[in-house]
């Protein structure tokens, strides 16, 4: 993983908490959460306030995450917004407090200024013993408060500021009015300057979340289902329960929910290049299995290298390699099946509110790709680059900090069409400079070197 570090695809993106008063703000929120505290002086947090340093210390990376439930957070910042989320175990987590944080950031950056905000996204149920445990958790809450009880305390202050206005006798009420002041000394003036936190409750109907060894829940879809990562989970209250084996099944509800299409013909992507580079990216794991070493090597190479090993390539390579052939030349159209190796491979997710859900999914069912695996899918790929050769850690390592890292909300835009950037910002076309149609990321990154403009037009139709 050093290598993943220091390139900065792992732990990257966090907010440095260096500053003593941080630190000390930092510590009562944790003692107020957990009782716990540190001795670090100099750690970095994800959107959460979780610490992979401070975890390493306590030696439980889930102090703000217990049962993996109802997960807990500090803010010092509302720059934790551009965060990444550390120890995912529901995919909706992160969204859910950058939406809390964007839609509170001028009463945050307030309350931030002097104190930490510490709080808990809540749901219906405080373990998950159980799959069916997973369908109780229908809503979650954001409650929060600052470690010194501003919120709370506002809140009485401005109902002694309403019995004040409203009671007869209140001008005359020496022990209302003392305890008004005593409250203000705490909160400010919270009629001029009021203090509180819309704490929005959000859906959560589809969602992966990484118990029972991974579990992707559609609820809110015409044909609900789930999709398990490991064996299929039992007494679930769903008639479609399927594993990631079960290809047919899989693809016949993505089908059916319209939640997929085939990239070559998806609109406003270069659908061609995207299925040469996937064609690469298996072309490399096969040479580094056989223990060939991939560093320095040109797109020109590794198509040779490539060509020498044609008959060992896998079946996807040459389902890809069919539909590139299609969108070049034109001809019949290749006709992949659910069961063919290449089938989801060859898809993306259409535009609906479960589009990174199922980017997501397609990229656990995709595994050789390991570009969309690491984008959609982070935890997935640490887990499967820990077993990898060196020479394809190295060579995987080197593409994504040069071609990914450098321009993520580029790279996100070119694959998968109009993405949020880490700050929650449309990355669509109106947001990015206009550049000459053979410039496009997608044919400057490409290990096969770019594809012509027919293909280009004709995997648009």
């Amino acid at each position: 993983m050093k290598r993943l570090i220091e390139a900065g695809l792992m732990f990257g993106n966090l907010f440095h908490v260096a500053s003593p008063a941080l630190v000390e703000r930092y510590n009562r929120a944790l003692k107020h959460l957990t009782g716990k505290t540190t001795a670090l002086t100099d750690f970095h947090v994800d959107i959460s306030g979780y610490s992979p340093e401070i975890g390493d210390e306590l030696g439980d990376d889930h102090y703000l995450n217990h049962a993996g439930v109802n997960r807990q957070f500090i803010l010092l910042s509302t720059e934790q917004k551009r965060c990444p989320l550390l120890n995912v175990k529901f995919s909706t987590s992160r969204d859910i407090l950058r939406r809390f944080i964007a839609a509170n950031e001028s009463q945050l950056f307030a309350l931030t200024a002097t104190d930490a905000v510490a709080g808990e996204l809540v749901n219906s149920v405080f373990e998950v013993a159980t799959p069916a445990q997973l369908f109780d958790i229908r809503q979650v809450r954001v409650e929060a408060d600052t470690t010194k009880g501003t919120l709370r305390q506002a809140d009485q202050l401005a109902k002694l500021v309403d019995r004040f206005k409203s009671e007869e006798d209140g001008w005359f009420d020496d022990a209302l009015i003392a305890e008004m002041i005593a409250t203000a000394e705490k909160t400010g003036d919270v009629t001029r300057n009021p203090v509180r936190l819309k704490h929005e409750v959000f859906e959560q109907q589809n969602f992966w979340t990484a118990h029972f060894g991974g579990l992707y829940v559609f609820q809110d879809v015409e044909h609900p289902a789930l999709i398990a990562s490991g064996e299929k989970p039992e007494g679930v209250p769903l008639d479609r329960v399927f594993d990631r084996t079960q290809g047919n099944s899989v693809a016949k509800f993505l089908e059916l929910n319209g939640l997929v299409e085939p990239i070559i013909r998806a609109r406003g992507v270069d659908g061609a290049a995207i299925l040469r580079q996937k064609m690469g990216f298996l072309a490399i794991s096969v040479l580094a299995d056989k223990g060939m070493d991939l560093s320095g090597l040109s797109r020109s190479d590794l198509r040779r290298m490539a060509a020498r090993h044609a008959s060992e390539l896998p079946a996807e390579f040459e389902g890809m390699a069919a539909m590139v052939r299609w969108a070049e030349s034109g001809g019949k159209w290749p006709r992949i099946k659910s069961d063919h190796p290449a089938y989801f491979y060859c898809l993306r997710a259409t535009n609906t509110p479960n589009r990174d859900l199922v980017n997501m999914l397609l990229a656990e069912l995709t595994p050789l790709d390991f570009r969309q695996l690491f984008i959609c899918h982070k935890e997935a790929f640490y887990h499967q680059y820990r077993n990898w050769p060196e020479a394809k850690k190295d060579h995987v390592v080197a593409f994504l900090a040069r071609e990914y890292a450098m321009d993520k909300a580029g790279a996100r835009a070119a694959l998968f069409g109009h993405e949020p950037d880490m700050s929650g910002r449309s990355t669509g076309a109106q947001d990015r400079p206009k550049q000459r149609r053979t410039d496009s990321l997608v044919e400057r990154v490409g290990p096969w070197g770019a594809v012509s403009s027919r293909s280009g037009n004709r995997g648009r139709r």
